[in-house]
């Protein structure tokens, strides 16, 4: 279950606010204090906080610059009113993910608070290093090993090899692949993923006429076997 910390000093959106989220099966704790936001921001075990700019002791601005120094790097989601737009920018440039304006609707606060938990998942499925077969990558470094000797590819080749790492196991169409990564406005055809795939192969197969690793899936398009 989802852990979500509301700060917030009205009594009336607090309590709309907490009867909805728990009607959505997260477990949620409150603070109507800018200090006690703070505290429980830093020590409790937190998947999300909803945090409004106005409150007595010390604003949003400041709780969100605090906690961001301090290392806390859980998706932080602002409450803000219209007239409050330069708190706004400004919270988002000290490291808030989102703000919802004053006054919301329930269902759009569902949505924003399901697409930072998207997000923070897609993050944190970032690859730095990964291997395979006598297949080594450093993603960061931009290095691909074989049998230790280092591979030449591309940026773009690399691209497309982390992307189906991530997507272990699923069939990957042309036209998906073509989209993600390049876009169609770019290059419109799907004869640009073969001459891809064919020298993605070439660099981290044993025998690319008979791939283990990138394989083609008939009238479907490819996919990735560790």
């Amino acid at each position: 279950m989802k852990k979500i910390l509301i700060v917030e000093d009205d009594p009336a959106i607090l309590k709309g606010l907490v009867e909805s989220l728990t009607e959505e099966h997260y477990d949620v704790i409150t603070a109507e204090d800018g200090e006690v936001g703070l505290r429980k921001g830093k020590n409790e075990n937190l998947d999300l906080i909803i945090l409004d700019i106005m409150l007595p002791s010390k604003n949003g601005i400041e709780i969100c610059k605090d906690l961001r120094n301090s290392g806390v790097g859980i998706p932080i989601l602002m409450l803000t009113s219209k007239k409050d737009e330069i708190d706004k920018v400004l919270g988002l440039e000290i490291g808030a993910d989102d703000y919802v304006t004053k006054p919301f609707s329930i269902r759009e606060l569902n949505a924003r608070i399901k697409a930072l938990f998207r997000r923070n998942v897609e993050i944190k499925k970032e690859l730095e290093n990964y291997s395979f077969g006598n297949i080594e990558i450093d993603f960061v470094k931009h290095e691909v090993l074989k049998s230790g000797k280092i591979v030449e590819i591309s940026s773009t080749e690399l691209n497309i090899l982390k992307y189906f790492i991530k997507s272990e196991g699923k069939v990957i169409s042309r036209d998906q692949l073509l989209d993600d990564i390049w876009g169609y406005e770019n290059f419109p055809t799907t004869r640009t993923v073969d001459n891809f795939i064919l020298n993605i192969r070439k660099k981290i197969e044993d025998n690319p006429s008979i791939p283990k690793h990138l394989l083609t899936i008939p009238k479907a398009g490819y996919k990735f076997v560790k």
